[in-house]
């Protein structure tokens, strides 16, 4: 087996003798890159982010931020990085590199006070710049201080800032940041990072990275890795370490084998069936995201909530249900969805429907060796949906609460209703109470008002430093007359 390695900024550099939880964080700090920095170690800041060569959802290749503090180097074996001191233009010799365009804009708009986040908004910003759809909305850009949008959100060069919701900030303040962003261009023809995108990305290799008693395992199939966790039921399973990660960096948990599956062929599809759609649980959120493209609503209500962008480019359905997290924004989504999950092991397959998936706190009926591989959601969608998630900061947070409705109106009686909760029980829950008080019946303030108490009565939340006890029930009953209030002019009846 060829000995591991990461290309950095176009030159192939050993991971060894690195341990095999050394994150790319550390990696690249240790040969003297030390424009990618710690802040946070869990995620929150976005000061580490580096770009990925991942497969494209438009082009053969995307150039994807993520946060290189959660990520071990191991996991990015055969794969290719760019740092902030890479998207820099090689000078003629003697004659230092010139600024990337990114790089250009932060500087010439304010962009940079202390300097310490800069690095990480740079690496954010140009996965925004290479995303291949982002268009002009108007001409020219504005100038500092003057940025027009198409939206809040959104600026006239298309640039969607939810590519910086990772990336915090302590000093300059958001504005010159949103104008240089706000400010950059289309890349130019020869710009070799646009011209990478054409090409494919680094294919799947198997890694076997050893050093002292622990052990990094990557295999080319499903059919392998389910063999090897049979042989090792006490590997701990990771795809994109968003949740491993801090474990490692702030709980300084280690593993002696850490599976990856991230790059599994069998568990990246994403397929519609006429009753059915199946999402494989190692594609990434922003992948789904961007593959559905918005054609499943209540999903397309959840991504933009679900912590950062940085996140969501390395986050799975698969991870966010496998650590079984009361708290995780996906489960209420899917129990809403009326989804199920499929489990595979080195026998077969079953299917669970997610409503018994879970069992426990941080507990569900998978058994040792076995692997969430897919997602599937039941069609056709009920057409009145909603997320609503309760907490401290609009983006990148941990929710309070969390509340998914999926409801089919009728002639203004509602046939269906399923309920998704989040942060009220050891587990995420469906609503089965206030669903049948609910159906059957006429969808009108009197009905809602009536089923509101019932929803506030569900669960057995609990007081701590995000909600007291009292604040989530309220929460409960306030999100189904946010519901009522938000949707009665567009239901049919």
């Amino acid at each position: 087996m060829v000995a591991a390695r990461i290309t950095v900024n176009g030159t192939e550099t050993p991971i060894a003798p690195a341990a095999p939880q050394t994150t790319v964080l550390d990696f690249l700090r240790e040969r003297g890159l030390t424009g990618t920095k710690e802040g946070c170690a869990e995620g929150e800041c976005g000061a580490c982010s580096v770009l990925v060569a991942r497969p494209g959802v438009n082009k053969p290749t995307d150039w994807v931020a993520v946060n290189a503090c959660l990520v071990p180097a191991a996991a990015l074996d055969g794969q290719e990085v760019i740092t902030s001191e890479g998207l820099a233009t090689p000078g003629e010799p003697g004659t230092p590199p010139g600024l990337h365009p990114v790089q250009e804009e932060m500087a010439v708009r304010g962009g940079s006070q202390c300097g310490y986040c800069t690095p990480g908004f740079i690496c954010s910003m140009a996965a925004e710049y290479y995303r291949p759809n982002r268009c002009a909305h108007a001409e020219p850009a504005p100038a500092a201080g003057t940025a027009e949008t198409v939206d809040a959100e959104h600026g006239p060069n298309g640039f969607d800032l939810h590519a910086l919701s990772g990336n915090l900030c302590r000093c300059t303040g958001y504005r010159p940041i949103r104008d240089a962003a706000f400010a950059v261009g289309t890349p130019a023809d020869e710009d070799p990072l646009a011209r990478r995108r054409e090409q494919s990305p680094p294919a799947p290799v198997a890694t076997e990275y050893t050093q002292g008693d622990s052990v990094f395992l990557r295999r080319n199939t499903l059919a392998e890795t389910l063999q090897l966790l049979r042989e090792r039921p006490d590997a701990v399973v990771v795809a994109g370490s968003t949740d491993w990660g801090v474990e490692v960096n702030i709980r300084s948990r280690r593993a002696d084998c850490v599976v990856a599956v991230d790059r599994l062929s069998e568990m990246r599809e994403l397929r519609v069936a006429s009753d059915h759609i199946e999402i494989g649980a190692a594609l990434t959120l922003t992948e789904i995201e961007r593959r559905l493209d918005g054609s499943v609503p209540l999903l397309a209500e959840l991504f933009p909530q679900f912590a950062s962008r940085l996140i969501r480019n390395g986050a799975t359905l698969g991870g966010n249900l496998g650590t079984g997290s009361p708290i995780g924004d996906s489960p209420p989504v899917l129990l809403a969805l009326d989804a199920s999950v499929v489990l595979a092991d080195a026998d077969g397959e079953r299917v669970v429907p997610l409503a018994d998936y879970f069992t426990g706190y941080r507990q569900s009926v998978r058994r040792p060796g076995e692997l969430i591989r897919a997602v599937r959601i039941p069609l056709p969608l009920a057409p009145v949906v909603a997320f609503h998630k309760i907490a401290k900061r609009r983006f990148d947070d941990i929710s309070s609460v969390a509340v998914a409705f999926a409801l089919d109106i009728e002639g203004g009686i509602v046939r269906t209703a399923r309920i998704g909760l989040g942060g009220v029980a050891a587990t995420p829950i469906r609503s089965l109470a206030t669903e049948a008080a609910l159906e059957g019946k006429p969808w009108t303030a009197e009905t809602v008002e009536a089923a509101a108490p019932v929803l506030r009565a569900e669960g057995t939340p609990m007081n701590d430093h995000r909600a007291s006890a009292d604040y989530r029930s309220a929460m409960l009953g306030q999100s189904l007359l946010k519901l009522y209030a938000q949707t009665t002019e567009a239901v049919p009846s």
